[in-house]
């Protein structure tokens, strides 16, 4: 906003002096009882947030200047939309009293709000954590770090790619990216990761990342390594980086320096205070890209991207925000090293063979809410009495909790066993002061219960005797001037006053002095109220003032317990989430899996968690299965549409997901080879935004498992070749299933209606053929869910179309060609015979000339 602020009024020129130190957000500026927005800024809050947009004089030569505004106490209201829709925005306050300043009042930015910045509870899902990261660059590397500034949660790493950086991204359901000026655009992206999407050289960098992500350009020196980690030691009031486990990482380091940095400036004195800064590793935990997380439906289903129907829907049972956030990072990142999953698994099976310690934790546990996020606010000084009640009520619940702890071996369990005394007693403290109800606001009384404070209660005497004198000057004054509806009212803004209707005004008496006319009325002010106001608003001063004192004595001493709320927070997250998986391994009858670092899948009696969720008890069709890197890496699965194909495939993904974040699955018996990664192709969907048909989405996606699936990967291959020519789509079928087999030597299951590839069993050792059952009958076709042995020579195509409801002389139709087909073409016939010799797979290259 380039105006010259000498011709414009002291306030305006204020206000110009701010905005330009904030060009590119929108400022707030505090007005009263105001959040005021002027110039091009208003004409935006306006259009945004469907307010009236006015003006007011205040620029050279009385130019009226543009102007919206909104309520002061309704801002948590509007903030949320103007974010959701990318804006970012300063809250410009006023610093002093404007009854005592002198001259203008002084005003100054106290925050930057942005999608990763946010803080306050009623902007942010209470189950999803709202994850702010940073990525830097150097040569073939990055680092990234990430941070929730409303729960404390800061961490860091280095990985080898764009592509590791992307699904990191995905994993963490980032809200906002920084990135330095000079990453935004990248002049290579290496061979392997060309397959995320087709990018030219010079693209933008932000287009390597996830769409949902704002991305933010910041100053490159904000990402030095020097000037990040000497950031990150007067964050952290430390000598060194050696404890945090970065010191030799300079891009993790750099990376967690820059929202060090991006926080001072935009938070000030809501600057997040952070337990620690974790250093982590990709290699820790399974990798579930954002494609396999969509086809496996972990947190949200397909259809319509609702959590309901989900993986994470059906597990949470949760009883507190911060479990249901702990329960999604679980799933989305199962861990790899089996001595930590068993000791989940311990954690499980004690509760469920001691049912009165599920019973009692989950009973301990009610009063418990969301201690992270109130940490956070306490950290920021932004919480409220409400709030403050709530940790209290949450600290006082200390006690039963440990007193359950003490009962339980598992040290995921009894690691709250001694709890800390002070935060006991803090929430005691809290709860012995503060009202049950306490007001939102923090300035205006109400927080304190009676007989905290003697003068709290003294004040709040003489309140209730203004109350009565006000009362009764007012039946008095009605009495004496026979005015029956003369009323004695208060506002801020002018005091209290005696309210007379037009009507009326000629019985005013002459001590009544006229304070203001409105359209229906007329307010008079009188020696003895003004005279008795002094006295009430000096009292109401007093009061609010003590009572806001009082309030921030509690604030300060939760403030000094920070640490210990943070660790004991994570500790209740983590009971809150066994319980939650023990309850659903009881209802729901899963059982305890084997895990180890071998490469061997078994399962009996396996079953899809979600869908036998939605079907009578008792009537899922379960499966068995068994594959290992030696004898039986891949299967070959046949069978017609609609029989269970993708429900058994996706149904075992699941319970390797279930097994390794620490549950226990829905088997009658399961051993895990500890997996690495889950892949899935699965579906025909095209990507009109970059001009992809349906078959090069899917070759797109079967590139990229082929590159970096390893034999420790699972990898799910639906129909692989169905969306191009069928001479096509089989050659290269065939030829992904070998490399499959012979040089990726993953765990592998391949859906298919090629039944030619059936004979890879015979030449491929480590290959076996499966088929989903059906019974035939002279009308019908009844699928019976069961996965067995060989190979199927039908697809049923036609009978599923008769189901669909075709119009019957299609179907009869369709049955007239297909036995024309089958009589007359042999193609296939031979081309099995011919590709199941004994030819080493880098002779049947001319396949995929057949269909030139």
């Amino acid at each position: 906003m380039a105006k010259s602020s000498g011709t414009y009024t002291p306030m305006m020129a204020q206000f110009l002096a701010l905005k330009s130190q904030h060009a590119d957000v929108l400022l707030l500026y505090r007005m009263g009882d105001f959040y005021e927005t002027f110039f091009e800024d208003a004409k935006i809050a306006a259009r945004e947030l469907e307010l009236t947009l006015t003006s007011r004089d205040g620029g050279p030569d009385g130019q009226r200047i543009p102007m919206a505004g909104i309520p002061h106490h309704a801002l948590d209201n509007y903030l949320p939309r103007l974010i959701a829709r990318g804006y970012r925005v300063a809250i410009c306050e006023q610093m002093e009293d404007p009854q005592k300043a002198k001259g203008l009042v002084r005003r100054e930015v106290v925050r930057v709000v942005t999608p990763g910045t946010l803080l306050e509870s009623g902007m942010l899902a209470e189950k999803h954590n709202n994850y702010l990261v940073a990525v830097t660059r150097e040569g073939d590397g990055f680092g990234l770090a990430y941070c929730d500034a409303s729960t404390g949660e800061f961490a860091t790493t280095e990985l080898p790619s764009v592509a590791s950086v992307r699904l990191e991204l995905e994993r963490l359901g980032a809200v906002e990216c920084l990135l330095p000026l000079d990453l935004r655009r990248i002049d290579w992206v290496p061979a392997p990761d060309r397959h995320l999407k087709p990018r030219s050289l010079g693209v933008l960098w932000q287009d390597a990342l996830p769409e949902s992500i704002q991305v933010t350009p910041r100053p490159p020196e904000d990402f030095k390594p020097e000037s990040a980690r000497k950031a990150l030691m007067r964050q952290f009031q430390v000598g060194s980086l050696e404890g945090f486990g970065c010191s030799n990482m300079s891009l993790a380091t750099a990376a967690a320096g820059a929202i060090v940095t991006y926080l001072q400036d935009t938070q000030r004195a809501q600057l997040p205070l952070f337990s620690g800064l974790r250093t982590y590793h990709e290699s820790k935990t399974m990798v579930i890209d954002g494609l396999t997380r969509k086809h496996l439906e972990l947190t949200a289903t397909a259809r319509d991207g609702s959590a309901k129907g989900s993986l994470v829907h059906l597990l949470d049972r949760t009883r507190t925000p911060m479990g249901a956030r702990r329960l999604r990072q679980w799933l989305l990142a199962p861990l790899l090293d089996p001595e930590a999953i068993v000791a989940r698994h311990d954690a499980i099976e004690e509760l469920l063979n001691q049912p009165s310690l599920l019973r009692a934790f989950a009973t301990a546990l009610e009063p418990v809410r969301d201690i992270e996020r109130l940490t956070g606010r306490v950290a920021a000084s932004s919480i409220n009495g409400r709030e403050l009640l709530a940790l209290g009520n949450s600290l006082a619940a200390l006690p039963a909790i440990g007193a359950v702890a003490q009962r339980c071996q598992s040290p995921l369990l009894n690691q709250l066993a001694a709890p800390p005394e002070l935060l006991a007693h803090l929430g005691t403290l809290i709860q012995d002061t503060l009202v049950e109800a306490p007001p939102i606001s923090t300035t205006e009384g109400g927080l304190i219960r009676e007989g905290v404070n003697e003068q709290v209660d003294a004040l709040r005497t003489l309140q209730r005797d203004d109350k009565t004198w006000l009362l009764n000057f007012e039946s008095d004054e009605r009495a004496r001037t026979g005015i029956k509806s003369l009323k004695v009212n208060h506002t801020k803004a002018f005091g209290y006053y005696i309210e007379v209707t037009h009507a009326n005004r000629h019985l005013v008496p002459d001590n009544y002095h006229r304070k203001q006319t409105l359209v229906n009325c007329e307010r008079f002010i009188t020696p003895e109220l003004k005279s008795r106001e002094q006295d009430i608003v000096q009292s109401e001063e007093r009061l609010f003032r003590l009572e806001h004192s009082l309030f921030d004595d509690l604030r300060h001493q939760a403030a000094e317990q920070i640490p210990s709320l943070q660790e004991t927070g994570q500790q209740l997250a983590v009971i809150d989430v066994l319980l939650s998986l023990a309850e659903v391994a009881r209802d729901r009858h899963y059982v305890r899996p084997s895990v180890g670092e071998d490469e061997r899948l078994t399962v009996q009696g396996g079953r899809h968690a979600v869908v036998e969720n939605h079907l009578p008890v008792g009537t899922f069709v379960p499966n068995d299965a068994l594959l290992d890197t030696s004898n039986e890496r891949m299967m070959i699965l046949t069978g017609p549409n609609m029989a269970g194909k993708s429900t058994y495939m996706r149904q075992l993904a699941l319970i390797i997901i279930l097994a390794q974040m620490g549950s226990f699955v829905p088997a009658d018996q399961a051993h895990i080879g500890i997996v690495d990664r889950i892949f899935t192709r699965i579906g025909a969907v095209d990507d009109l935004s970059t001009g992809q048909s349906t078959f090069m989405v899917e070759m797109n996606e079967t590139a990229n498992l082929l590159h970096h699936a390893t034999t420790r990967s699972f990898v799910l291959l639906d129909e692989v070749g169905r969306g191009t020519s069928t001479l096509d789509g089989l050659s290269i079928a065939w030829a992904v299933a070998e490399h499959l087999a012979n040089a990726v030597r993953a765990r592998a299951i391949f859906a298919t209606h090629y039944h030619e590839l059936t004979g890879l069993s015979t030449t491929q050792p480590s290959v076996r053929s499966y088929r989903v059952l059906v019974e035939e009958t002279q009308d019908d076709v009844i699928f019976l869910r069961r996965v067995v042995p060989g190979g199927a020579d039908r697809s049923y195509g036609i009978e599923v179309a008769r189901l669909a409801g075709l119009p019957p002389s299609v179907i009869q139709r369709a049955r007239q060609v297909l036995g024309a087909l089958e009589k007359n073409n042999r193609l296939f016939d031979s081309l099995k015979k011919t590709l199941v010799q004994e030819v080493p797979p880098q002779k049947q290259l001319p396949l995929f000339e057949m269909s030139r």
